[in-house]
């Protein structure tokens, strides 16, 4: 038990050692030297060990009087090799500790690594079997839906306070997010509707041009964009755009703690920080159905003049024949309820982040999964009212 010692991976003790004499009152005592730190932990113990067993009396002293330095590793296995001790009857004396020793002693409390250790590492979690799922997803759908209401009325709130006081209202993030909401998303909602008004003309000629039905195809493309397609596919772009994105920042201001601030300083964050971004997409997103029904009309043009020999007067005088301004309209108003849920959906899941950048990633993939839902949703409603009215 001297320096020199081999370690259990065959490297050699060589800024520690440990010698073991008998006092005259038979007591054996241990005096370890040197520095102790995580390489010298196990043989620290080894040496511990050895010398209980070794031992003809129940007492054991250690001294460290002659350690210049210890760290927390070496510390945690004096500590539980002592509580081992006690534990077979048999005392356990540490003296001579100086200041930076008795610190670091102090610091370590095995109980709490064997606590730590039995709970997340020795005993993991158990996987809930199939009933006890269904009642833990139970109660968290029952809760995301008693948060969801809470903050429907809180927003509900917030909107008819801003009406009857419009100068509360913070125009220059209004703008800031019309822009990143409007003007950012145009180019890919652009490509979108026209790749789209593509594929509806030339699937459905495929199956009317050997009816001779190649004039309907303006009519088909037409209803299809402006009654459904293009209000749908721009709320889901702008899902996935913005609503990520409002989750993402609202998120990112509770984790940081910027929200507790604002609510401390007197201002309500749902005023603050959710009637700028839903006021944006109240204003954005009808305009940006308009703009998808253009180019999926153009994409239907562009097939119907290629591949169909229809003229261009033809096409615009079938479209126009057979779109009412009813179904403009109808579009519009899907837009506006869209607009509604994707940003609400989106502050409301970045408002209930709890944790880090876990917590805002999860977030922020709840948004947009629950904003393609509730959007979906919503037009399955509308789709059932408007045929019945």
């Amino acid at each position: 038990m001297s320096q020199g010692k081999a370690a259990p991976d065959g490297s050699k003790r060589t800024s520690s050692s440990v010698a073991v004499s008998e006092s005259t009152t038979g007591t054996v005592v241990v005096t370890p030297a040197g520095r102790f730190s995580l390489d010298e932990a196990e043989l620290l113990a080894a040496d511990l060990r050895t010398a209980a067993r070794d031992a003809k009396t129940s007492g054991l002293v250690v001294d460290f009087s002659k350690v210049s330095y210890l760290d927390s590793a070496a510390a945690l296995s004096i500590k539980m090799f002592a509580g081992d001790m006690e534990q077979n009857g048999r005392q356990v004396t540490l003296t001579g500790m100086g200041g930076e020793v008795r610190r670091i002693m102090d610091m370590v409390d095995p109980l709490i690594v064997e606590d730590v250790s039995a709970s997340h590492l020795s005993h993991p979690e158990p996987v809930p079997g199939t009933i006890e799922g269904i009642g833990e997803a139970a109660v968290a759908t029952a809760g995301s839906f008693k948060g969801l209401m809470v903050f429907t009325g809180e927003l509900i709130r917030a909107v008819l306070h801003s009406l009857f006081h419009p100068r509360d209202i913070r125009w220059g993030d209004v703008v800031g997010n019309m822009r990143r909401v409007g003007v950012q998303g145009l180019p890919i909602i652009g490509l979108i509707s026209l790749l789209v008004g593509l594929i509806i003309a030339f699937m459905s000629s495929l199956q009317l041009k050997p009816l001779g039905g190649d004039i309907f195809v303006a009519a088909l493309v037409g209803i299809a964009m402006v009654k459904e397609l293009a209000p749908l596919m721009t709320a889901i772009i702008v899902a996935g755009r913005s609503g990520s994105a409002f989750a993402a920042e609202i998120g990112t201001m509770v984790v940081n703690e910027e929200v507790d601030a604002l609510a401390i300083m007197g201002f309500d964050p749902v005023r603050f920080l959710v009637i700028p971004r839903v006021a944006a997409a109240l204003i954005v997103v009808p305009l940006l159905t308009l703009y998808a029904d253009f180019f999926g009309l153009l994409g239907g043009l562009l097939v119907g003049m290629l591949g169909l020999d229809l003229t261009f007067i033809t096409y615009i005088d079938q479209t126009g024949s057979n779109i009412a301004l009813s179904d403009v309209t109808t579009g519009l108003v899907k837009s506006v309820v869209f607009a509604v849920i994707v940003s609400g959906i989106g502050c409301y899941h970045g408002m209930r982040v709890t944790r880090g950048a876990e917590g805002v990633g999860r977030a922020t993939t709840a948004a947009v999964v629950s904003a393609i839902f509730f959007i979906v949703l919503a037009d399955s409603i509308f789709a059932v009212v408007l045929h019945y009215l």
